[in-house]
């Protein structure tokens, strides 16, 4: 009997990974701020993806041994994953590294195709008089609501060394156990304990929030700002709290 089943298949995922900025060619300094990042969050830097980012450094025209940055990333147990910003020299040791270039996704670059194409390039007209008489009228904005995915509903334990992410707002009703992540792109609710980490809005959405009934996370961020169990007020640990971003500030108040 023949097998029909087939040898493997691509599905589609959304994959998070830090990005780490690099404004100096200092390794030394590079390997000391490193290590005092790891040291606040240990476990949730431990064996870790990583983009690099090297427009910062190239703004500034600095060289940089690519070869040499990543060893030092991979001593402290981080695995390169892309680059982006780099030149042509820095894509080259990439390449030679099998490290992928990260070009589409760089933030300010914009992909049009089709009618939008077209109508960047399509020269200016000049304006009509009701097109002129229309510019001096005052514009007055209009509203528009955000548009957000369907939330990502868990009723099941989210155990040590699991990951779960949401491209919208992600809903738990059961416990987070320490070890574990969840991320989303949105807000966090969990309606249980929260221990391991927690990171809302991903993707730059400094709006989101974290709310739990009971707070005794590993580490929480927002928008890339966090604080771990080290930071957290001991007077809110254990209490039901929503956690929002202010002046890039993590403020955690208690739900009454």
């Amino acid at each position: 009997m023949l097998n029909t089943s087939p040898a493997l298949e691509f599905k589609s995922s959304t994959f998070f990974a830090p990005i780490l900025i690099l404004y100096t060619n200092d390794l030394t300094a590079i390997e000391q701020t490193l290590h005092e990042k790891i040291n606040l969050a240990p476990e949730f830097f431990k064996d870790s993806p990583l983009i690099i980012d090297l427009r910062e450094l190239n703004k500034q025209n600095l060289s940089l041994d690519f070869s040499q940055i990543i060893q030092l990333l991979r001593r402290a147990s981080f695995f390169p994953v892309g680059i982006r910003g780099g030149n042509e020299n820095q894509n080259q040791q990439a390449r030679a590294l099998f490290i992928p270039i990260d070009t589409v996704r760089e933030q300010g670059s914009t992909l049009m195709i089709g009618a939008e194409a077209t109508k960047q390039e399509t020269a200016p007209q000049p304006a009509t008089q009701p097109e002129i008489a229309a510019a001096k009228e005052p514009v007055r904005p209009v509203p528009i609501p955000p548009v957000s995915a369907a939330a990502t509903l868990v009723t099941q334990p989210i155990r040590s060394g699991q990951r779960i992410y949401a491209s919208g707002d992600l809903i738990i009703l059961s416990q987070v156990s320490a070890g574990a992540e969840i991320m989303a792109e949105g807000n966090i609710h969990v309606y249980n304990t929260l221990r391991g980490r927690a990171l809302a809005g991903v993707h730059g959405n400094t709006a989101a929030r974290i709310f739990c009934f009971d707070l005794q996370a590993e580490l929480i961020s927002i928008a890339g700002d966090y604080k771990t169990s080290e930071d957290l007020n001991k007077q809110i640990y254990k209490n039901p709290v929503q956690i929002y971003l202010q002046n890039h500030a993590l403020i955690i108040k208690e739900i009454a």
